[in-house]
């Protein structure tokens, strides 16, 4: 059974996009990314061993990185409010 439903995604599409179908917002990705982030790091302190699995988490947070990167200097405001959110920054 997959973790990310459909009515999960729907929900977080709703929250950081504009609305629902909106998930090309760079928004709704980060936020996206963040999900599966934080449930692949889950996973990989139970199997430490799993190396394909570290290696797609990698790939995840530089395209997190790129994202933000991007949206920092075209939108610094809506950036900041993101980070917040979803509690990035320490």
């Amino acid at each position: 059974m997959s973790y990310l439903t459909t009515e999960k995604k729907a929900t977080i599409f709703a929250e950081f996009g504009q609305n629902a179908v909106n998930t090309g917002s760079i928004e709704a990705q980060v936020a996206m990314l963040t999900e599966k982030i934080n449930h692949i790091s889950d996973h990989l302190r139970g199997n430490k061993k799993d190396f394909s699995t570290q290696r797609g988490l990698m790939q995840m947070v530089g395209k997190r990185k790129r994202l933000l990167t991007y949206m920092s200097k075209h939108n610094l405001t809506g950036y900041r409010s993101l980070i917040e959110k979803l509690g990035l920054r320490k």
